[in-house]
């Protein structure tokens, strides 16, 4: 008789170590911006691509900030 795992959803799962995921966010950010602006590369397009993956990491930090404040996530 082999042995049956239970089965449950996604939200019963512990999330992972959300310090941890913030200070990578954070230190994704500043690698990005050094990227720009240190860069070896000539012209705004990849530095358009840079900043704005930056500020897109940071909307989403901002967002995750103010939903647990709220009390609307775990």
């Amino acid at each position: 008789m082999a042995a049956e795992a239970p089965v449950t959803s996604p939200d019963q799962h512990k999330p992972g170590n959300l310090r941890l995921a913030r200070a990578g966010g954070v230190m994704s950010i500043v690698v990005l911006v050094l990227m720009a602006v240190c860069g070896n590369h000539k012209g705004n397009v990849e530095n358009y691509f840079l900043y704005g993956t930056a500020l897109f990491i940071v909307v989403l930090l901002v967002g995750d900030w103010v939903l647990r404040r709220n009390g609307l996530r775990p």
